[in-house]
């Protein structure tokens, strides 16, 4: 476990995360529903999606919970050859191994936690699980591409970009996926463009 002000952050790996699947869902809905996502949630399918980190053994949740004990954020990671297809292809595509990645899925937060170090703490975290994990020379993740313009941007808002530059993530020029959800009173899903980033393993390095 790793503590940030007001905040135990601890480490589920493999089946282990089962227990925390349902507390993971909520947090996925509640924080997503937010732009740039727009996500209508469904718990149905956040519990059977969520299940398949539980079954990778080598897959990682790392959970923040209040003074409480509630769980008030969550991020997690798993071997991108136990992840699916439409994370895959890219990578395939570009002729990697699929042995060399770890994927990094969600990093949810909800907004009165914000700006306390949790963000880093995640990927702090997460990172010291893949260098124990096995020998994986990338890890990366996706953020929907969203236009600047959309009116439906709320005022101020700010991505991530900058925080995963400092975190040493680049974009990757042209390598993104396409999933699909349904947004705020969509009868249908529609299709989401996701752009990847990644970031070579520094081995030498061990978060405090």
């Amino acid at each position: 476990m790793r503590h940030t002000p007001g905040i135990t952050v601890g480490v589920h790996v493999g089946d282990a995360i089962l227990p925390v699947i349902e507390e993971l869902a909520a947090l996925r809905i509640a924080v997503f529903r937010d732009w740039p996502y727009l996500y209508e949630g469904d718990f149905g399918y956040e519990k059977e999606y969520l299940a398949a980190y539980a079954g990778s053994p080598r897959s990682v949740c790392v959970v923040a919970r209040n003074d409480a004990g509630e769980a008030v954020g969550a991020s997690t990671g798993i071997p991108l050859a136990d992840d699916g297809e439409a994370f895959q292809s890219p990578f395939l595509a570009r002729g990697m191994a699929l042995e060399d990645i770890f994927y990094f899925g969600e990093s949810v937060l909800l907004p009165p936690w914000r700006g306390r170090g949790v963000g880093h703490a995640f990927f702090d975290a997460r990172e010291r699980h893949v260098r124990s994990a096995g020998d994986f020379r990338w890890t990366a993740f996706c953020s929907v591409r969203r236009d600047p313009a959309d009116p439906r941007a709320p005022m101020g808002y700010r991505p991530n970009d900058a925080f995963w530059h400092a975190r040493g993530y680049a974009p990757v020029a042209g390598m993104a996926c396409t999933l699909s959800w349904k947004e705020h009173g969509d009868v249908l899903a529609r299709e989401h463009t996701l752009d990847f980033w990644m970031r070579g393993i520094d081995r030498a390095k061990d978060p405090a």
